[in-house]
C-alpha cells in the first residue's frame, strides 16, 4: 500500500522491528496496524503472525476483528448527527426522558459500610453528553464489584450481545458525579436506534459507513468474514503463556446469526458489538483528522465545529478520573466526546489534544488532529491491558517511530 510520508528504509525497518513481537511461543500471535493521514493515505500499514497461536492462516488486512469498544467511536459520531439534525441537545434532560423513558426509573446501586447493597432513587436526570462522556452513572461488571455482587450467584456478561445483561443494570455513580466507564454507550445507540427508527447497524451502513466506502464492518459478520475471522486468545495473569480461548469467542452470539437475518435475541452494541478490520476502520480516523470531511469522496460526516467538540475536554471538574498503562507519567488527563483526550504532547509524538481509546481484547486506536495522524492496532488477546504489555509496547513503538519519520521528512520538506 502507498507509503507517501516514509521512505523505504524507514518502512522497513519499522515493519522488522513489529515482527519481533509476533516471535516466540507466546509472543502476539497475530497483529495488523494502519496509520493514516488525513486524506486516507497510509503512512504505515503492516500484517505479522497468524490469524491464531499454532495456526498456519496468516494474518491479512481483510482479517475479521471483534472491535470490542473501538465500537463506541462510531456510536458517538452517529450520536452527534443527531445533535447536528437538531433531533436530540447534548444536554437536555428532557429529551432522554423522551427518547429513553426507562433511564427515568434507573436507581443508583449503594453499598453501606457492612458491604450490603440497596438502591437508591437518582438525585438528576441523565444527559446526552453525560452518556457520551461517562459520567451517567452506570459502569461495567468487569470492572465495577458492586454489579457484579448485586448479580451474582447467576452473573452478567455485557459482552454476549444480550440487551437484558446492558439495559437492566442500575446506576453505580448518581450521575454528574464522577466518571466511571460502563455501558452508557449502549443506551446512545437504543438512542440512535428510537430516533432514526432503524436499527443501529442499519443507521452506521446509511450514514457513516456508506458514505465512508467502509466495507467488512457489521454487528452481523457476513460468511466471508466469518471464514476470515481472528481466533480469541487470553494470556495468562501469572505466567504469561497465550493460547487460543478455551471459552470461546466472547461474542460468538452474532458470530452464529445468519448475516442479513431476523435478530430478536439479541441487540446491536453501540458500546462494543462491531466487526472490522484496521483499513477499514481507519478510514473513519482518517475522516476526523480531515475535521469530519472525507477527503477521498469529499463527503461531509460531521460539521468541523463537531469534531472540534469531540477533541475539546468534556470534564475538567473531573482532572484525574483515570490512570491506564499508557500513560505512566501521569500527565494531565481529558475526556472528550468518545476518547480519551492527551491535555499536554504525548511521548510518542502526539500533539496535545488528541484523542484515542481501545479495545477489550486489546485493540487501540488514536487520532492527532493536529498533525494529521491517526491510526490503529489491532489484535485479539484477553484480558485487557497491564497483563499484555507486548501489545502497548508495540503500540507506542509504531507510533514513535511513525511520528519521528513523518516528522524528520517535514523538516526537510520546509
Amino acid at each position: 500500500m502507498n507509503m507517501p510520508l516514509l521512505n523505504q528504509d524507514d518502512v522497513d525497518a519499522l515493519r522488522q522491528k513489529v515482527d519481533a513481537f509476533t516471535q516466540g511461543p507466546n509472543g502476539i500471535p497475530g497483529l495488523v496496524c494502519v496509520v493514516v493521514d488525513s486524506k486516507g493515505e497510509h503512512i504505515f500499514d503492516h500484517v505479522s503472525g497468524t490469524r491464531g497461536s499454532g495456526i498456519s492462516k496468516p494474518m491479512t488486512f481483510d482479517t475479521t476483528f471483534w472491535m470490542a469498544s473501538c465500537t463506541k467511536l462510531v456510536t458517538t459520531i452517529a450520536a452527534l448527527q443527531l445533535v447536528e439534525q437538531g433531533n436530540v441537545a447534548l444536554d437536555s434532560e428532557e429529551d432522554i426522558q423522551r427518547i429513553l423513558p426507562e433511564l427515568s426509573d434507573v436507581m443508583v446501586l449503594s453499598e453501606d459500610e457492612s458491604g450490603d447493597l440497596k438502591l437508591v432513587p437518582r438525585e438528576r436526570n441523565i444527559t446526552l453528553r453525560m452518556l457520551l462522556t461517562h459520567t451517567a452513572g452506570f459502569g461495567y461488571s468487569f470492572s465495577n464489584p458492586k454489579i457484579k455482587k448485586w448479580y451474582d450467584p447467576a452473573g452478567i456478561d455485557e459482552f454476549d450481545d444480550q440487551e437484558l445483561d446492558v439495559y437492566s443494570q442500575p446506576l453505580v455513580n448518581q450521575p454528574g458525579t464522577i466518571w466511571e466507564y460502563g455501558v452508557n454507550t449502549d443506551w446512545v445507540g437504543r438512542l440512535i436506534e428510537r430516533v432514526s427508527n432503524v436499527s443501529l447497524g442499519t443507521y452506521f451502513q446509511s450514514n457513516i459507513l456508506g458514505p465512508l466506502q467502509v466495507s467488512r464492518t457489521t454487528f452481523l459478520p457476513t460468511p466471508e468474514m466469518k471464514d476470515g475471522l481472528a481466533y480469541m486468545h487470553t494470556r495468562g495473569v501469572e505466567s504469561g503463556t497465550i493460547k487460543i480461548s478455551d471459552e470461546g469467542h466472547p461474542m460468538r452470539r452474532p458470530l452464529r446469526q445468519l448475516a442479513g437475518g431476523t435478530k430478536t435475541a439479541f441487540g446491536q452494541s453501540g458500546g462494543a458489538g462491531l466487526f472490522s478490520n484496521p483499513a477499514q476502520y481507519s478510514k473513519i480516523i482518517a475522516m476526523l483528522l480531515n475535521k469530519g470531511k472525507d477527503a477521498q469522496s469529499s463527503c461531509r460526516i460531521l460539521q468541523e465545529k463537531t469534531v472540534e467538540e469531540m477533541f475539546s475536554n468534556q470534564i475538567p471538574q473531573f482532572p484525574d478520573y483515570a490512570r491506564y498503562q499508557d500513560s505512566p507519567w501521569n500527565p494531565p488527563q481529558g475526556w472528550g466526546l468518545g476518547s480519551f483526550l492527551l491535555l499536554e504532547p504525548g511521548s510518542t509524538g502526539r500533539a496535545a489534544g488528541s484523542g484515542w481509546w481501545s479495545g477489550l481484547s486489546n485493540l487501540i486506536w488514536w487520532a492527532d488532529p493536529t498533525n494529521g495522524i491517526g491510526g490503529i492496532l489491532a489484535t485479539q488477546i484477553l484480558p485487557y491491558g497491564g497483563v499484555d504489555t507486548d501489545v502497548f509496547d508495540c503500540q507506542r513503538l509504531i507510533e514513535g517511530e511513525t511520528y519521528r519519520s513523518v516528522f524528520k521528512k517535514r523538516s526537510r520538506q520546509n
